[in-house]
């Protein structure tokens, strides 16, 4: 099993795979990234299966629609991957701003994590900055949810949008605790500009703070957005990354 901390979100490089899939992946990989985290993958499942190891490629983790999906195929297509950890990364903004509301939300995750936990998956949720922004009786909404999910059910937190919301990302992760499994590692201008993302270390997140508070975490790049050569920012994040200590 692979020792690497290291991962990348391919919805970093979403055109270039669109354009062209095998290339993408072997550019990623020459770029000295193991893992890679899927998006949008169902269809592509027998695709990914052949290519992802073709270029020395694991995809531990991969992000898709989870309630009120068809979690057979859903499930069916991570298996056929190799995915063993399946992140919901988006429950709709409208549903954070009240406890009965989060606790639906939570009542359906921890439901599916247990269908999932039939398939050898893991089932987890991933954060935008409106579950950090709004607040239930003056806490984060994301960690009332959190207090409700079934221990089961892991979260990879994105430091970018928690801080956008207005949290601390490494205090976040202190309070969340082992619950962590992954993190989004991004940096930039924390606005909910994509475009003012940047390479990792080159931004106004304290990475090394983010790194110490979760060091159980897989490190997952990712960038929403970039002004620029999206690889370049993917080689200077792996960069700073392997000399601040992360296993690749």
């Amino acid at each position: 099993m692979s020792t690497s901390q290291l991962s990348v979100q391919l919805y970093t490089v979403r055109d270039a795979l669109a354009a062209d899939l095998p290339g993408t992946l072997r550019r990623v990989a020459d770029l000295g990234y193991t893992n890679v985290e899927l998006f949008g993958f169902v269809g592509l499942a027998d695709q990914y299966s052949e290519l992802l190891p073709a270029a020395g490629l694991s995809a531990p983790s991969a992000h898709g629609s989870l309630l009120g999906a068809n979690l057979d195929a859903v499930f069916a297509a991570a298996t056929k991957i190799g995915v063993t950890t399946l992140i919901d990364p988006h429950i709709d903004r409208s549903l954070w701003s009240n406890r009965e509301d989060v606790t639906a939300s939570a009542t359906q995750l921890n439901s599916i994590a247990l269908k999932g936990a039939d398939h050898g998956l893991t089932i987890g949720y991933h954060n935008h900055w409106w579950e950090t922004e709004n607040r239930i009786d003056g806490t984060p909404a994301l960690e009332v949810f959190a207090d409700l999910l079934d221990p089961a059910v892991i979260l990879e937190v994105d430091t970018y949008w928690a801080e956008v919301g207005g949290v601390s990302a490494a205090e976040l992760l202190t309070r969340l605790g082992d619950r962590v499994q992954l993190i989004h590692v991004k940096d930039g201008a924390v606005t909910q500009d994509d475009q003012e993302q940047v390479a990792v270390g080159s931004g106004r997140l304290d990475i090394p703070a983010i790194l110490a508070a979760a060091p159980q975490a897989l490190r997952v790049v990712e960038l929403d957005g970039f002004a620029g050569d999206v690889f370049d920012a993917l080689r200077d994040s792996f960069a700073y990354l392997t000399a601040n200590g992360v296993q690749a």
